[in-house]
């Protein structure tokens, strides 16, 4: 220990001596790492900003959840309730069947979600590792349908389903929303990242290309997965238009056309509507919570190579 202290000692004494001889180099050092620290500070501020900035609306709705319908709306807006209104979470379960809706919006969300992670990691295998001609200019067609508004072909879609008879049932919003080109661009772009010398040595083996893409793939894109996974979930339980369209019978109303139940001809429950847009938010959150490593991870990854 002693001949280690030794040691240290000429080489402190060498830094001090190179110091001495060289103020403006010790100098730099310093001044390097204090502007270090201070543009972390910064960034560490700004984005705490950004973060209280993207909280504010969710705060707002929590605390208008928690007022009287005449305070809702009160100028100065009064962040804490002058009287909470618990009461509303427990009331909103029998003015209108919650749990139904709940229970709409989750089957929807669930097996729309499914499909699409199926038919899109599945679509996205044939576009990155199985060549055939035309492949490229395939893939740039379908991607091209995302520039497409969806109320451009609404009308023809509904036209379609009421002919098959498919309306007012949860059949037509599965079927228009099974496949989704922008999930083939995300699974396709991670795909890419994942060599074809793999592919090429399973081929070797003997495996077929469905029995490539469910063993040596997917097994490897599980980032992807739970990005494509995570992000059509969201959007399938907020989605309004689709179920407005095509659902019209109250017990097969989501979460989001039950809550109109608020809305009336003359006025509104604006705090009943804030209660169950906060319900309707936690299993959001929850599912985040949950798959946000992999879904950082996915988001991260796709598009590199």
């Amino acid at each position: 220990m002693s001949s280690l202290i030794e040691e240290k000692k000429p080489a402190d004494g060498e830094r001090m001596a190179a110091l001495a001889k060289n103020p403006e180099r010790g100098n730099k050092r310093l001044s390097l790492t204090t502007r270090t620290r201070i543009n972390k500070t910064i960034t560490y501020v700004g984005l705490g900003v950004l973060v209280v900035l993207v909280l504010i609306p969710f705060l707002w709705m929590i605390s208008a959840s928690l007022k009287q319908n005449n305070q809702v709306f009160s100028v100065p807006i009064r962040w804490i309730p002058e009287d909470f209104q618990w009461s509303n979470y427990k009331d909103i379960w029998t003015r209108i069947p919650m749990m139904g809706y709940l229970q709409n919006s989750l089957y929807l969300s669930v097996v729309i979600t499914a499909l699409q992670v199926l038919t899109g990691s599945a679509a996205a295998y044939g576009f990155s590792k199985v060549r055939f001609p035309g492949r490229d200019g395939l893939f740039l067609a379908y991607i091209a349908t995302i520039a497409v508004p969806w109320q451009a072909y609404m009308v023809p879609q509904y036209l379609m389903m009421r002919e098959l008879g498919l309306t007012n049932s949860f059949t037509s919003l599965i079927l228009l929303q099974a496949f989704g080109a922008f999930g083939v661009f995300l699974m396709r772009q991670y795909y890419m990242t994942i060599p074809d010398e793999l592919c090429e040595a399973a081929r070797i083996d003997g495996l077929s290309e469905y029995g490539i893409w469910a063993r040596v793939i997917l097994p490897l894109s599980k980032p992807a997965l739970a990005s494509l996974a995570l992000l059509t979930f969201v959007n399938t339980w907020n989605d309004y238009m689709g179920p407005f369209i095509y659902l019209t019978s109250n017990r097969l109303w989501t979460v989001q056309l039950g809550l109109r139940s608020f809305v009336g001809q003359f006025d509104a429950e604006y705090a009943m509507i804030m209660t169950g847009s906060v319900i309707s938010v936690i299993p959001i959150l929850v599912i985040f919570l949950i798959g946000q490593k992999y879904f950082i991870q996915g988001i991260a990854t796709s598009g590199m190579k």
